[in-house]
């Protein structure tokens, strides 16, 4: 089924074309709460009100960028939602200067999805969130003291801790050598 078709379908409140779209991007979309939500639980109530609101809200999808795109922002800002009611958010370190520093490691050649998502989960919640953002997301980090409401310098300096917190489970773990 073509996007425009599927569109339409949607704002008529087809309930096949709402199936088709659950079935085709929740196992996707289910992994992006995962890897913000450490709770299987919480991952699944961000998933399933995700879903409610782009079923509710797909007038408002203008066409302007993907569709996908489109729905990957508001499961995001529902995980991020989900994960300021459950804790709140702590970023230790604020104080620290990030600098900016070639990356040139990288694990996804080592690790499995599942392997990684289990690593981000033992992250800190400021470290994981910041790092799912700019890492996976690819937010800058202007946009992601906006959405976080803290400062540029401490969405830089949990950048930089998560990286290191992940260099550690990953030394531990035998992967990384430094």
């Amino acid at each position: 089924m073509d996007e425009q078709t599927l569109l339409e379908r949607l704002k008529a409140e087809d309930p096949k074309a709402q199936k088709w779209l659950y079935d085709r991007y929740s196992p996707m979309l289910f992994a992006l709460c995962r890897r913000y939500l450490s709770s299987k639980h919480d991952a699944e109530e961000a998933l399933l009100s995700g879903f409610y609101k782009i079923f509710s809200h797909i007038d408002t999808y203008q066409g302007s960028g993907s569709f996908e795109g489109w729905m990957r922002r508001i499961m995001v800002n529902e995980a991020l939602m989900r994960l300021r009611k459950a804790q709140p958010m702590v970023f230790p370190g604020e104080d620290l200067r990030a600098e900016n520093t070639a990356d040139d490691f990288s694990i996804e050649a080592e690790l499995s999805a599942k392997e990684i998502i289990a690593l981000l989960t033992q992250l800190p919640p400021g470290y994981r969130t910041v790092f799912n953002l700019y890492v996976i997301e690819g937010y800058k980090h202007q946009e992601i003291a906006e959405l976080l409401g803290i400062s540029i310098n401490t969405s830089k300096s949990q950048l930089l801790l998560a990286r290191a917190k992940l260099q550690q489970l990953l030394q531990a773990k035998g992967i990384y050598r430094s």
